[in-house]
């Protein structure tokens, strides 16, 4: 895929080690340097809450306000993905190989256990 370099991040189909990187390379050009680890999680559990607002609204019982119909579910989950990538290129955490381990754990661990649940037939 071709990579846009417009001062934004425009990334599709990359693995998480690409997207830490171009996290990395955005901080330095445009951020000056990363928040504290401390203000990342507490902007982290913000952007959570943005999504649960949007959800509890727009999917529970929740009446949505006309100001938060125009809000995008999608950038909001992208603003929570953003905040992790940092945190993890922060902590020198590989994102990419903490997925592959849980996926596997998930995997085995799972094989047959949904299947077996009646709620979800």
């Amino acid at each position: 895929m071709a990579v846009q370099d417009s001062g934004s991040i425009h990334r599709q189909d990359l693995p998480i080690v690409s997207l830490q990187a171009e996290v990395d390379r955005w901080i330095g050009r445009v951020g000056v340097r990363y928040f504290s680890e401390l203000t990342n999680t507490a902007l982290l559990a913000e952007e959570v809450g943005e999504v649960a607002r949007i959800v509890a609204r727009r999917y529970g019982e929740q009446s949505e306000k006309e100001s938060d119909r125009t809000k995008d579910l999608g950038e909001e989950l992208a603003d929570v993905l953003f905040v992790v990538l940092c945190l993890a290129n922060q902590t020198g955490t590989d994102l990419q190989a903490a997925w592959d381990r849980k996926t596997a754990v998930r995997t085995q661990r799972d094989a047959d256990r949904h299947r077996d649940n009646p709620k979800l037939r």
